[in-house]
């Protein structure tokens, strides 16, 4: 049995799009709400999906809050944002291949591809991304970050399945900004982390992800010893000229920017705020973290 976890808050331009796509793959649909004050749980309620309110922490306490409301027949879990879907082929390999694994096959990657302002972005290393979105119940969580979070799996293999997961918002460019500010708060935290070993046990997992994403992992540990400041614009200019962004025009410049350059800029920013505070409020960077970026390990 088939299980499907979605996170919603105020979804209703997406969520119709993603429950169309999954509902013929799926057996059960569990929706965790955060509050939303539009039609998102009427829309979920029409496709059968369970409603079930939990107050926001971080995406991966919302995440293993709804694992633990799936369901006990549930086998295998289906990740999905309320703003992706998946593609016909993705949905055929789910019905056809799925029945065939064997014990050892306990999780399932797939590739994502991202729009923005309806240009879906191909370069700079944004296409193909796998990330684990299939795996076996008993086996994965996510892992209990604040951010750059992922599906991790105890034990088994995790493979590389057909088809395709669509990362397409149809919000503001306004809204964006405003996710990522948020975003490069629990961002700054994961460099901190990185920095200061003593935060790492709040944040840490020991499970296995993706092969992709444990390369990833290792990358910005790295990016992390970078001097502050300088890293985003070697990032970006890794980005966008020798991973070909440009090759994705004028809307892809403008994400590459905002995204490989911008975003991180701001994360160095709110990195130096917090140990800046640290050191002239003469209190550890834990407490600098929650004073300034309002988040409490």
């Amino acid at each position: 049995m088939i299980g499907a976890l979605i996170l919603t808050k105020n979804e209703e331009k997406h969520l119709e799009r993603c429950l169309s796509s999954i509902v013929d793959v799926v057996d059960t649909i569990c929706v965790i709400d955060c509050g939303s004050n539009d039609r998102t749980m009427s829309i979920a309620e029409s496709y059968n999906a369970s409603v079930i309110y939990s107050e926001w922490v971080n995406y991966a306490t919302q995440f293993n809050f709804g694992l633990s409301k799936l369901p006990e027949n549930v086998d295998w879990v289906l990740r999905i944002d309320a703003d992706e879907y998946i593609d016909a082929t993705m949905k055929l390999y789910i019905q056809k291949e799925l029945p065939t694994f064997g014990n050892e096959i306990n999780g399932v990657s797939f590739s994502r591809l991202m729009n923005f302002l309806g240009r879906p972005i191909r370069y700079g290393g944004m296409y193909p991304v796998w990330q684990l979105r299939l795996f076996r119940r008993k086996f994965g969580c996510c892992e209990n970050r604040w951010m750059d979070e992922h599906i991790a799996i105890s034990s088994g293999n995790v493979i590389r399945g057909k088809g395709v997961i669509t990362d397409y918002n149809l919000n503001t460019v306004t809204w964006w900004i405003d996710k990522h500010n948020g975003y490069a708060s629990r961002e700054a935290v994961d460099i901190l982390c990185f920095q200061y070993p003593e935060l790492i046990s709040s944040i840490s997992s020991n499970k296995r992800m993706d092969k992709q994403a444990s390369l990833k992992r290792g990358m910005k540990k790295v990016y992390s010893l970078l001097p502050l400041g300088f890293r985003p614009l070697v990032y970006f200019i890794y980005r966008y000229f020798l991973l070909f962004g440009f090759l994705d025009g004028r809307r892809g410049a403008m994400f590459h920017f905002l995204q490989g350059f911008w975003y991180r800029f701001l994360v160095d920013t709110k990195v130096y705020e917090v140990k800046r505070y640290s050191f002239e409020h003469s209190v550890d960077v834990k407490e600098a973290i929650k004073q300034i970026l309002g988040i409490e390990l």
